[in-house]
């Protein structure tokens, strides 16, 4: 099985990743993002495309690629449940990652933490973020982007709790694997 938990940054995927890892038996977070931050390390400026300088590592081919790929080792080599948090909000990139987790594992649920622009701003506060940064200046975009009816299942989280989140992904996940 796996389990990606999009959303904004603020949206509390990270939060709701761990805690669901607490009670999927099985199971283990694989987080994107630190692809991302290798291939930052890696491709220095003057090598990459003129589409991928960006401030984003998710404009990098190379980072959808290596995301599903080092997604179908994990399952092979480990065959775990994969918890997955990570913002997706550009669509190509969605639907590729999408398509490819479904291709390794056909027990595959998608799951998009939203929340108003206020609430998130709140909690990246909250966890030592400074106002103007990097992810603060993604923030509205991402709440337009999970707008589209194919970032479902939509949890609004702006007045749940953590425990609220998980018990609502757990209730939607269906089969034996869960105790």
């Amino acid at each position: 099985m796996m389990i990606m938990i999009n959303g904004a940054f603020g949206s509390g995927k990270t939060t709701a990743a761990k805690a669901l890892n607490k009670k999927i038996p099985n199971s283990m977070i694989f987080d994107p993002e630190e692809i991302g931050y290798m291939l930052r390390k890696v491709i220095p400026d003057e090598v990459k495309y003129k589409e991928e300088q960006t401030d984003d590592f998710q404009d990098l081919e190379l980072w959808r690629t290596l995301v599903v790929a080092c997604a179908k080792e994990l399952k092979r080599k480990y065959n775990r449940t994969l918890i997955i948090p990570m913002t997706l909000y550009k669509l190509e990139n969605y639907e590729y990652i999408r398509q490819g987790l479904g291709e390794i594992d056909s027990e595959m649920y998608h799951f998009c933490l939203t929340a108003s622009k206020d609430t998130i701003h709140s909690r990246l506060n909250d966890r030592g973020e400074t106002p103007g940064e990097w992810v603060y200046r993604q923030t509205e975009r991402c709440i337009a982007a999970f707008e589209d009816a194919r970032f479902e299942i939509k949890l609004d989280t702006d007045q749940m709790k953590r425990e609220e989140v998980v018990k609502t992904i757990l209730d939607h996940i269906k089969g034996g694997h869960l105790t």
